[in-house]
């Protein structure tokens, strides 16, 4: 049953990780609120699994990237090439995904970070004539809301992972014990 609790706790980070995106592509603002709720959902979650398996191993794989990855990119907001609600959006996504899928988060960020530089440098690719003002008004400004590529990367990799476990859930046997 805690794994249903946990998989429950990353649904709800879904939306609120769609609010982030969308909050930062439009007013390039995350907000402490909303990344101090969902480091809450993903140690909430965190914690679940490890009263489930025993094994403080995730957690702490969790904490320790976080903690890389929040001194990384410190130094970048430090010389302004990157946003503050960015660097701790991506110090609290390790804790939401979890250690052991920190490398299928990497990769999906680092294509949607392609995806996104790719569209702030060409934007009359885009289909929409007002999106395309709205990225060159942003590409004019410099900047680039990154919060974007983080939470879609965030979004999929959490999808990813309940998707599994219920796969796992069903073909084991688990749901049909559970009715």
């Amino acid at each position: 049953m805690l794994l249903v609790e946990a998989l429950l706790l990353k649904a709800l980070a879904i939306p609120l990780l769609a609010r982030i995106a969308w909050l930062d592509f439009t007013t390039q603002r995350i907000a402490n609120r909303d990344v101090l709720l969902l480091l809450c959902l993903g140690v909430g979650s965190l914690l679940l699994l490890v009263l489930r398996s025993g094994s403080w191993w995730d957690m702490g794989l969790s904490a320790a990237a976080g903690l890389v990855l929040f001194v990384a990119l410190f130094p970048f907001w430090l010389l302004r090439k990157i946003g503050a609600g960015d660097v701790k959006l991506m110090a609290v996504v390790p804790f939401l995904t979890g250690g052991e899928d920190l490398v299928v988060f990497s990769v999906l960020l680092l294509v949607f970070a392609l995806v996104t530089a790719g569209a702030m440098k060409n934007p009359f690719l885009l289909p929409a004539g007002a999106f395309r003002i709205y990225v060159q008004h942003l590409d004019r400004k410099g900047v680039v809301p990154f919060g974007v590529p983080i939470s879609v990367a965030a979004i999929c990799t959490t999808a990813l992972v309940i998707y599994e476990n219920m796969v796992l859930a069903s073909s084991s046997g688990i749901l049909n014990q559970l009715n």
